[in-house]
């Protein structure tokens, strides 16, 4: 039984979110401002949350980047208007997916679904490799750099698979769009650009420029290393 936590502060909107989903076979609690959401991912220790952007106390987006820190619990934003500040911050504090309310539990289920596959599956060639002084494998899907393991949030870890099986390879946003999170691609590359920048704080050298994935100008990203 799936465990989906709702933190959103409208009482209309979260009961009717998880009465849809518990219809879905979902079990399914919820809490209403950013500090109960904390509480509740302790307590409830849910497999994934769907966080609202604008909480009393604690807004969504200090919260996803609490959950974040403490380990890879998947989460979907869930943002009033289709503002690109509030989804680009949403998304860099560490979300992964969004989605626009108003929504429907049917089209919030089909997303949960599809994140918690990407957070579930493994790549079918098993196999321990070396780039550089970073290891990825791909059986224990973990990755390390300089011996030191590197946790990466589900989709950061699906788009560095994605890009690594094929080093030199440029990727289009809209292929990774599309290999990574199950989207078409209908020129937004705001999922992509956030994952990318978070992927790159975690594996790349601060001081240095991108080694392992790096930009193509007008194309996408491909990895290195150089």
């Amino acid at each position: 039984m799936v465990r989906v936590l709702l933190i959103e502060d409208d009482p209309a909107v979260a009961e009717g979110l998880a009465l849809g989903l518990r219809r879905q076979g979902y079990t399914a609690q919820v809490r209403h401002s950013g500090e109960e959401g904390l509480a509740g991912v302790a307590e409830f220790d849910p497999d994934l949350v769907v966080l609202d952007v604008m909480l009393p106390g604690i807004d969504g987006f200090e919260v996803c980047r609490r959950i974040r820190r403490a380990g890879t619990l998947p989460v979907i934003m869930l943002t009033a208007r289709d503002e690109d500040m509030d989804i680009v911050v949403g998304l860099e504090a560490g979300a992964d997916d969004y989605v626009v309310k108003p929504v429907q539990s049917r089209v919030l289920e089909a997303r949960i679904r599809a994140v918690l596959r990407r957070a579930d599956s493994a790549t079918p060639a098993g196999r321990r490799e070396a780039h550089g002084d970073l290891t990825l494998d791909r059986t224990a899907l973990t990755v390390s750099k300089g011996g030191r393991p590197i946790p990466l949030a589900p989709s950061e870890l699906r788009l560095l698979l994605a890009l690594s099986a094929a080093p030199g390879r440029v990727f289009s946003r809209g292929q990774l769009l599309e290999a990574v999170w199950e989207h078409p691609y209908l020129g937004d590359s705001r999922l992509v650009d956030a994952c990318v920048k978070r992927l790159r704080i975690k594996i790349e050298d601060a001081e240095r420029p991108a080694r392992y994935i790096q930009t193509v100008r007008g194309f996408g990203y491909r990895f290195g290393p150089l």
